[in-house]
């Protein structure tokens, strides 16, 4: 089992280029299949979720290509069967965009119900709402979501919470159904925006992304097209976090700063220096940093997939600040590894109350979830001492190579699988 050990106490300096994001590309690569051309799909990140879906897609059928590390070609002309397989798709959540995928293509799927990190409920009841108003028959049976329809018409849904994952799939869906379809209380994330924009390219008929009303008019069939994903903001605020813990000064290129805005005011009020430019965020963290509170909602609020994050820099500030988990029920699963470093965190239901101290000190941690995967690294790469985070496995499934762009900020910091690795690191760095 591979793990990362870190030791602490170097400031980040230079700057970091970030990949593409997961949660835009993985229904997007799902997306793909809906044609019968090929589709060209850039700035795919490298990263194990992705991996995953590519070897389900072409499970069933469709030929893929990887032209490099981050481009792939698609064609869904040879998809044989409509049914995924539990074992290619059991470890991701992203398995369920392959449902509105095939029913809008195919008026037929069966996917097995969803994996991903055990960070709470997440229900698809909302999905199978949207599939049923657009005329599809829903039921689940023996572990899969199966789905299957006549005749998809258009409909007019109103979400009864506001659901990326919902928002997307339907509109997949309800893209070659015949009619209109309204989307109401949809989500406005700009992964949304992105797959509206992929579907778009491929001859879709999608208005209002990125609103909470969303339009959508049916199209017969789809053309294949050449498409870039957009970056990773999660990615991106995870360097920008890390930069603040360590005190460190680090340009992260590759970036929309709009879809950052809410980490940056965050930065901002904690006492960074923020630098923004067309594609670019600098953060500079001179001194120890204030106060602050953070409530997750969803977007333009503070994103729930970068609340462990400035959690574990909290741990560090000045005062008492308060975090609150707003989205997912066990998103503080990392307290109780961020305690064994030192820090002083009490969690009373869905609110973290963080005193900070001047100084964490290494231990051994384990990562519970990816995004708790990378507040354990940020809280490694700050602390006093040497600190092993077992359990990377989970971090990999969304950072492409954290480790390596990491050193090339300066951090000390490897990627071992056995004891010995460890004692080597340990003797390296003194």
């Amino acid at each position: 089992m591979e793990q990362y050990v870190i030791k602490g106490g170097v400031p980040l300096v230079g700057e970091v280029e970030i990949a593409g994001a997961k949660n835009a590309a993985l229904p997007i690569l799902s997306a793909a299949i809906m044609s019968d051309e090929t589709v060209t799909l850039e700035n795919l990140p490298d990263v194990n979720d992705i991996n995953v879906l590519i070897e389900a897609v072409e499970k069933i059928g469709a030929r893929v290509q990887r032209v490099d590390r981050h481009t792939v070609k698609i064609n869904g002309s040879t998809i044989s069967k409509c049914a995924v397989d539990y074992g290619s798709i059991k470890k991701i959540r992203a398995s369920y965009y392959l449902l509105g995928a095939l029913l809008g293509k195919y008026q037929s799927a069966e996917v097995p119900l969803p994996g991903g990190c055990d960070i709470g409920s997440r229900p698809i009841d909302q999905h199978l709402k949207g599939f049923s108003a657009i005329g599809a028959e829903v039921r689940i049976s023996h572990g899969n979501i199966i789905a299957s329809c006549s005749h998809m018409h258009g409909a007019h849904i109103f979400l009864d919470i506001v659901s990326v994952g919902a928002t997307i799939n339907i509109m997949m869906a309800a893209s070659r159904a015949e009619g209109r379809t309204i989307i109401e209380n949809a989500a406005k994330e700009p992964h949304v925006v992105d797959a509206a924009n992929f579907l778009n390219s491929m001859g879709a008929d999608i208005k209002g992304a990125g609103t909470d009303v969303i339009r959508i008019n049916g199209v017969r069939k789809f053309h294949g097209c050449t498409y870039s994903i957009v970056p990773d903001m999660i990615e991106a605020g995870t360097y920008m976090l890390a930069a603040a813990a360590t005190r460190g000064d680090v340009i992260v290129k590759n970036v929309i700063p709009k879809h950052l805005e809410a980490i940056t005011a965050k930065l901002n009020e904690l006492g960074c220096e923020i630098e923004e430019g067309d594609d670019s965020v600098r953060v500079v963290a001179a001194k120890r940093l204030q106060r602050t509170h953070v409530k997750t909602l969803p977007y333009p609020g503070f994103p729930t997939d970068m609340q462990p994050q400035i959690g574990a820099l909290l741990t560090l500030s000045q005062g008492t600040s308060i975090v609150t988990e707003s989205i997912f029920e066990n998103r503080f699963r990392y307290v109780d590894e961020l305690s064994r470093m030192g820090a002083n965190i009490k969690v009373e239901g869905n609110t973290a109350i963080i005193d900070g101290i001047e100084q964490l000190t290494g231990a051994r941690v384990s990562s519970p979830d990816l995004r708790a995967g990378a507040a354990l690294v940020i809280a490694g790469l700050a602390a006093e001492g040497i600190t092993v985070v077992d359990d990377i496995v989970y971090i990999q499934r969304g950072y492409e190579d954290f480790d390596g762009k990491l050193r090339g900020l300066g951090a000390e910091i490897q990627k071992v699988d056995s004891e010995l690795e460890i004692r080597k690191f340990e003797l390296s760095v003194g």
